[in-house]
């Protein structure tokens, strides 16, 4: 869980923010125009309609077309993560948010059903068509308007970093994340901006509000930033031990991107825009840091939580590759959704390819920059090449939600 707002709705700021405006990267194409599109996008007769999930039946796959499927190579994280969703779903906190549910027809309960029935398709399912053909006959599809009336939606990534710190400021360790003030409630709005919380250099916050908060402190005026987008970190410590951290509250200013700051100010173009492009960027000019970072007024902040792993806005903890972040005024919370977009794979010789794939996936998160129905975040895990393959996912595709037929 991440980056709260002034709603008090838990909101994570996503590490693609930086990306906002950018192009989607290239991938390979599918032999068939019809299975890219005309199968995948919302019908003609159903554009321009006020619901932002339009009911529809199951896409057909095409045949050979291998990216229709969801291979289930990690059947039990899927089940895990279902189970997950069920946990949150017998909240008061989840029957709270149904109360509210603006879409007719989905329900807490009806939520529940599709989830418990899907997990009983996919115990017994002996493979992935097998899978796909059960769907097609008990479930239907509610499709996300998009971000163009058409079901377009932009995928991004993010990840769990791993870092080193310490529990004690040194010569080498000398820049901090903060625990949650205790009387932050009793702020006076605006509330100070990260500049006036922190100083332009990082290293000024034992002189105002943020005395004695220290929790971590790390090498690189770069890592409690990226910890602040990432929402989770999980750390090693210099004295041999290691832990997690995770988000526990923010001031209430919405995130401001320093990507497109950079692309502003002429210093990146922000065409192709990546985070690794972004990162060399500033290792190349380490006191630009102390310009752009401060111009994010938003601030972030984090309690220990002893290895326990990154959580989502509802309370649970994220299963890689199969939770996602969606603008939850929108989106239904913990319910099993199918995304279909070119992601990132890490193949053999540790080249980054993109593939067109489709995924059951569980709507767990949501985000400060994940806003409307045409933006989803997709958890890719914990450590490096987690966050390789985040940094560079920024592409188009479809998202649905699955339900039982009334």
């Amino acid at each position: 869980m991440k980056y709260r707002l002034e709603t008090i709705l838990s909101l994570p700021i996503i590490m693609l923010s930086f990306l906002v405006g950018m192009q989607p990267l290239g991938y390979r194409e599918l032999s068939s125009p019809g299975c890219r599109v005309k199968k995948w996008d919302i019908p003609e007769s159903f554009q321009n309609t006020q619901p932002v999930l339009i009911q529809r039946s199951p896409v057909g796959c095409c045949q050979d077309d291998l990216s229709c499927l969801d291979e289930l190579a990690d059947k039990k994280a899927l089940i895990t993560s279902i189970d997950r969703s069920l946990q949150y779903l017998q909240t008061s906190r989840a029957i709270a948010a149904y109360q509210k549910y603006p879409v007719t027809g989905i329900t807490r309960d009806r939520i529940i059903k599709s989830l418990n029935r899907f997990r009983e398709l996919l115990l017994k399912s002996q493979s992935a068509p097998e899978l796909h053909q059960a769907i097609e006959r008990e479930f239907v599809y509610y499709q996300s308007v998009g971000k163009d009336q058409k079901g377009t939606v932009l995928f991004t990534a993010y990840y769990e970093p791993l870092y080193q710190a310490s529990r004690s400021p040194t010569d080498e360790f000398r820049y901090p994340v903060y625990r949650l003030p205790p009387d932050i409630n009793s702020w006076t709005q605006p509330h100070p901006t990260r500049l006036e919380l922190e100083g332009a250099d990082g290293l000024q916050g034992s002189q105002g509000k943020l005395r004695g908060l220290e929790l971590f402190w790390f090498r690189d005026r770069l890592e409690p930033y990226m910890m602040q987008i990432q929402g989770s970190a999980r750390l090693q410590l210099t004295d041999g031990t290691k832990t997690t951290i995770g988000y526990a509250g923010n001031t209430a200013y919405n995130y401001k991107s320093i990507g497109r700051e950079l692309a502003n100010d002429g210093k990146l173009p922000l065409q192709g825009m990546t985070m690794p492009i972004i990162l060399n960027y500033f290792q190349q000019h380490p006191p630009e840091l102390n310009i752009y970072i401060p111009r994010d007024p938003s601030f972030v902040f984090f309690q220990e939580n002893h290895g326990a792993p990154a959580q989502g806005s509802i309370n649970v903890a994220l299963t890689p590759e199969r939770s996602i972040a969606t603008d939850k005024s929108l989106m239904p919370p913990g319910a099993l959704a199918l995304i279909r977009a070119p992601f990132p794979f890490v193949k053999a010789n540790g080249e980054i390819e993109h593939q067109i794939v489709s995924r059951y996936v569980l709507d767990q998160d949501t985000g400060g920059a994940i806003k409307g129905a045409g933006r989803v975040d997709y958890f890719l895990g914990t450590g490096k090449v987690a966050g390789d393959r985040a940094g560079v996912t920024v592409s188009n595709g479809q998202l649905y939600y699955l339900l039982l037929k009334p």
